[in-house]
């Protein structure tokens, strides 16, 4: 009797609910993303007016300009690598420079010379055409090893050091270099410290034909138009540091480090290779990873972040064994051996 007065008595407000709870699983970045994304978008909306196709092409030259690196650029003629990286510096509101590397190029030519002044008898430091925001260099191994040797200093530390005077360069500065793989007659392979100072060796290959179809419709409309009239800029310098920072700021995990640090440890030993990748390499991944996770409005690192950067930034820093490049192997298949042998972090 008890037990129905208590049965009868309960109140059904008290009764807990057993159906599951609507969670609020909207996701805000830590960082504020949204302006940098955007910025990268019209960029590339800017490019598309002339180039077509090049997605990967571009996107990388973007996530190199984020990481503070320079580009070497490898195609065979007339596949747009130098109106591209032309075109790419006309998007910014900054200074560029190109200069044509040629056997007899010397390296006053590139960085200056001291110069007398009949007027007050001293010599006066005159700039050359490396002191710019962006400075293309076209056909980088057509310049002899003491001209190619006299970008080491500008490239890496930012400055150019004449007569024991210091000359900083004003940020931003990115190199875009360029190369044919094919007409190596009468050209200078570049050393494997200039290599590394590249953060990224980007191929630029032939066009679909798809977007060959494309290239000529485009062609055609265009007319009379000048590419670089059809550009606009959309970044200026300060936005770009802006945008820098908060890429450096973008998280990544100590797992994530591992996963970088394991597969250039990995070229170290493998045995298909002779040279294996620095930790100059290692930290250009994660710079790079950084940059991929921010352009795609992504405050944090992920695996695919890390794959996406390893291929331009390994290929020009890794060198084959002679008896695997006797058998056709090239660094892409070696990258791609060690990423399987990785496991994945989650």
């Amino acid at each position: 009797m008890e037990n129905d007065e208590i049965k009868n008595n309960t109140n059904p407000e008290q009764i807990p609910e057993t159906e599951p709870q609507e969670q609020n699983l909207s996701f805000q970045n830590r960082i504020d993303l949204s302006e940098l994304q955007q910025s990268v978008e019209k960029l590339k909306s800017e490019l598309a007016k002339v180039i077509v196709g090049q997605q990967d092409f571009i996107e990388l030259l973007i996530v190199s300009l984020l990481s503070n690196g320079h580009v070497l650029i490898e195609g065979v003629p007339g596949v747009a690598k130098t109106v591209t990286a032309k075109l790419f510096a006309k998007t910014l509101k900054t200074d560029f420079n190109r200069i044509q590397f040629t056997p007899d190029l010397m390296p006053s030519d590139v960085l200056g010379t001291s110069v007398l002044n009949m007027k007050t008898s001293d010599f006066e430091f005159k700039k050359g055409p490396i002191f710019s925001n962006m400075v293309l260099i076209d056909e980088i191994n057509r310049a002899p090893a003491k001209t190619q040797a006299a970008l080491f200093e500008v490239m890496e530390e930012r400055q150019v050091t004449i007569d024991g005077i210091r000359y900083p360069m004003d940020p931003p500065f990115m190199v875009l270099a360029t190369q044919n793989p094919v007409e190596q007659e009468g050209t200078y392979a570049l050393p494997e410290a200039q290599l590394d100072r590249f953060l990224f060796k980007i191929k630029v290959d032939y066009p679909t034909f798809e977007d060959e179809v494309n290239i000529l419709k485009t062609h055609h409309e265009r007319k009379t138009a000048k590419p670089l009239e059809m550009v606009d800029p959309v970044i200026t310098p300060k936005q770009l540091l802006e945008f820098k920072a908060k890429t450096q700021n973008v998280i990544i995990e100590e797992k994530i480090l591992g996963y970088i640090a394991e597969i250039v440890t990995k070229t170290r030993t493998h045995p298909h290779l002779y040279l294996g990748g620095s930790p100059r390499a290692s930290i250009a991944v994660m710079n790079a990873s950084k940059a991929f996770a921010a352009i795609n409005g992504r405050d944090f690192v992920t695996p695919e972040d890390i794959k996406k950067s390893l291929f331009p930034v390994l290929r020009h820093r890794l060198i084959l064994s002679p008896e695997r490049e006797m058998e056709g192997m090239t660094t892409e298949n070696v990258i791609e051996m060690i990423l399987q042998s990785v496991e994945i972090p989650r």
